[in-house]
C-alpha cells in the first residue's frame, strides 16, 4: 500500500507528463497551422487585389528544425519559414472563356512566422520565376484598383500586406489584339525589381526587358504610385530608360537599328518624356540607301491607349536639320492611328533628300527650304501608298548631276540669254520653287518654277514617283528675242517673228510641255 507522500510524488509525475504531452501536442498543432492560413492569406489577398480567382498548384512551408516548446512559447517569433508556391492561375472574375490574366511557374518568399497572425503583415520579398501576364483588348481590361480598399492601399484603410520587393525573372507581357486574326504583342521581362518604400508610397522600379515593336532591349528605372484606386489614370510615373538595338524593319516601308535614352515623368493618364535616339543606317526600303538620322524630342503620351503629341522634335538626317510636330492619335471608330505632322526645313541638302528617297543615285544638288504638312490615315497599307503631304519648297543654286540633262539646262540659259555658242556658260545654277500635293505616290504640283539665268519657266502638273514619269504644262520665259536663241540664218529670218512671241514682259514667251523622267525629262511645245 502506497504511502500518502508516494501518492502525491506519482500524481504530480503524471500530471508533469500529462502537460508536457499537452504542450508539444499544441506545439505540433501550432506548426501545422501556418501551411493552411498561408495559403489561405495568399489566396485572400490576390483574389481581392485583382477580382480574380485564384489557384495554388502546390504550397510548401518549410519551417526550420527548432525546439516545439520555442516554437510555442515565443509563438514563433523570430523564426523564419520559407515558402514556396507553383502553378499559379489568376482569372479575372473567374472567366474561363478566355486565357488567365496572370500565371506564375513559381514564387518563393520568407516570413517571419511569429508576425503571420498580426493585424498588419510584412514580406521582405518576393521572387517570381516563370511568369506571364495577358493583357486583354482596350475595352475588355480588368480596372485592378476597383477592389477592396483593405486590400489595395488607396484611398481607405492601408493595405494589410506589406511587400517590400518583388524580383520578377525570365518572364513575358502579352497584349492581346482585339482582331484574333492578329498577332499578340510579346514583351520578355528579363529581370524586373520593384521595391517598396512604405505604404501608401511611390514603387521603385527596375526593369530590363526586349520590346515587341520594334524589337530591342530596353532597361528603366524610376517610381510608380501610389496607385490611385479610384482615379488610376492618375496615378504617377517617372523614370528614365535606355532602348538598344531596336530593330526598325518590323515596320512596312522602313529600315534601321535605333538606340535612344531618356527620362519621363506625369502620369498613367499624360506621361511626358524628352530624349534622344540615332539611328545610324536609317532607310526606306523601297529605296535602300542607309542614311545616319539623329533626333532630339519631346512628346506627351497617354499612358492609357498610347495617343502621342509631338513637341518640336529636332531631326538631323544626313546634314538636313529640320522640326517635326503632331500628333499620332486614334480616332473615334477607327482601328489604328493616323499621323499628323508639321515639318520645317530651313536650310536642307537635296542630295540627303534624295538619296533617302530614291534607289537611283540624285540627280540633283543644292539647298532646299520646305514646309509640309504630312498625313497618314490608319490605312491597311504601306507608308509610301497612304502618305499624304502638303507643301512648299524653294531649292536655290541647285544643279543636276546627270550631263544630259544639265546640258540641256545649260542649253536654256545660253538661248536665254541669247548666246547659244557660248560655252562659258556651263554648269549654271537652278532656282526651283513649287507648291504641292502628294498622295498615293503621285505629286501634283499647283504651282512650279524653274529659273536659270535668262530663263524662267512656270509649270503645272504632276510627277509619278513610283514609275518615275513627269507630265507638265505650262509656259517658257527668255530675256532674248526668240531670233536671238538661234545662230546662223536662222538667226536672221526669226527676227522677222520677234514681236509676236515678245510678249508678257518676255522676250520671248512659248507655252511648253516637259514628258519623260527625271532623268531624261522631253521638252516640247505645248497648245
Amino acid at each position: 500500500m502506497l504511502t500518502r507522500k508516494k501518492k502525491w510524488f506519482l500524481g504530480a509525475g503524471v500530471a508533469i507528463a500529462v502537460a508536457t504531452l499537452t504542450i508539444f501536442a499544441l506545439a505540433s498543432l501550432f506548426a501545422t497551422r501556418f501551411d493552411p492560413y498561408i495559403r489561405r492569406e495568399a489566396i485572400n489577398y490576390l483574389s481581392k487585389r485583382f477580382e480574380s480567382e485564384v489557384e495554388i498548384g502546390k504550397l510548401r512551408v518549410d519551417i526550420p528544425s527548432v525546439p516545439f516548446l520555442k516554437l510555442f512559447w515565443t509563438r514563433g517569433r523570430g523564426v523564419i519559414a520559407e515558402v514556396t508556391g507553383e502553378d499559379v492561375l489568376m482569372r479575372h472574375k473567374g472567366r474561363r472563356d478566355v486565357p488567365a490574366m496572370f500565371k506564375m511557374k513559381r514564387f518563393r518568399f520568407e516570413v517571419d512566422l511569429g508576425r503571420l497572425f498580426e493585424p498588419r503583415k510584412r514580406v521582405s520579398a518576393i521572387r517570381i520565376e516563370e511568369m506571364e501576364i495577358q493583357v486583354p483588348p482596350k475595352g475588355e481590361r480588368p480596372s485592378l484598383g476597383s477592389g477592396n480598399k483593405q486590400e489595395r492601399g488607396g484611398g481607405g484603410t492601408v493595405s494589410t500586406i506589406l511587400i517590400e520587393r518583388v524580383v520578377v525573372n525570365n518572364s513575358r507581357l502579352v497584349i492581346l489584339p482585339a482582331d484574333k486574326t492578329r498577332k499578340p504583342l510579346e514583351f520578355e521581362l528579363h529581370h524586373v525589381v520593384l521595391d517598396s518604400v512604405g505604404l501608401n508610397e511611390p514603387l521603385k522600379y527596375r526593369a530590363k526587358l526586349t520590346n515587341a515593336r520594334p524589337p530591342g532591349i530596353i532597361e528603366a528605372n524610376g517610381s510608380f504610385g501610389p496607385w490611385n484606386a479610384d482615379t488610376p489614370s492618375d496615378t504617377a510615373l517617372d523614370g528614365n530608360y535606355t532602348f538598344n538595338n531596336a530593330d526598325l524593319g518590323v515596320f512596312s516601308g522602313i529600315e534601321g537599328t535605333l538606340n535612344a535614352q531618356g527620362s519621363f515623368k506625369g502620369s498613367l493618364g499624360a506621361v511626358e518624356t524628352k530624349g534622344e535616339a540615332d539611328v545610324p543606317n536609317f532607310k526606306l526600303k523601297s529605296a535602300g540607301n542607309p542614311m545616319p538620322l539623329h533626333t532630339e524630342f519631346e512628346a506627351l503620351v497617354d499612358g492609357t491607349d498610347g495617343d502621342t503629341v509631338l513637341k518640336p522634335v529636332h531631326a538631323m538626317l544626313g546634314s538636313t536639320a529640320f522640326t517635326t510636330s503632331g500628333a499620332i492619335l486614334k480616332h473615334e471608330a477607327e482601328k489604328q492611328r493616323s499621323i499628323d505632322l508639321d515639318v520645317l526645313m530651313p536650310d536642307g541638302e537635296m542630295m540627303d533628300l534624295l538619296k533617302l528617297a530614291m534607289s537611283a543615285k540624285p540627280f540633283m544638288s543644292g539647298r532646299i527650304q520646305m514646309t509640309a504638312k504630312i498625313h497618314i490615315p490608319p490605312l491597311h497599307a504601306s507608308v509610301s501608298d497612304k502618305l499624304i503631304l502638303d507643301g512648299k519648297f524653294h531649292i536655290k543654286r541647285g544643279q543636276f548631276l546627270q550631263e544630259v540633262v544639265q546640258g540641256k539646262v545649260d542649253t536654256l540659259s545660253r538661248r536665254g540669254q541669247g548666246q547659244p555658242k557660248n560655252e562659258s556658260i556651263d554648269n549654271v545654277f537652278s532656282d526651283m520653287a513649287g507648291d504641292f500635293h502628294l498622295e498615293n505616290q503621285n505629286i501634283t504640283f499647283k504651282s512650279l518654277t524653274f529659273g536659270v539665268p535668262g530663263s524662267k519657266v512656270d509649270l503645272t502638273g504632276q510627277y509619278n514617283i513610283a514609275s518615275d514619269v513627269l507630265d507638265f504644262k505650262g509656259a517658257l520665259k527668255l530675256d532674248a528675242h526668240v531670233s536671238q536663241t538661234m545662230t546662223g540664218w536662222k538667226r536672221w529670218v526669226l527676227k522677222i517673228a520677234d514681236p509676236f512671241f515678245a510678249k508678257n514682259g518676255a522676250g520671248t514667251f512659248l507655252k511648253i510641255k516637259i514628258t519623260g523622267s527625271s532623268k531624261d525629262p522631253q521638252f516640247g511645245a505645248g497648245l
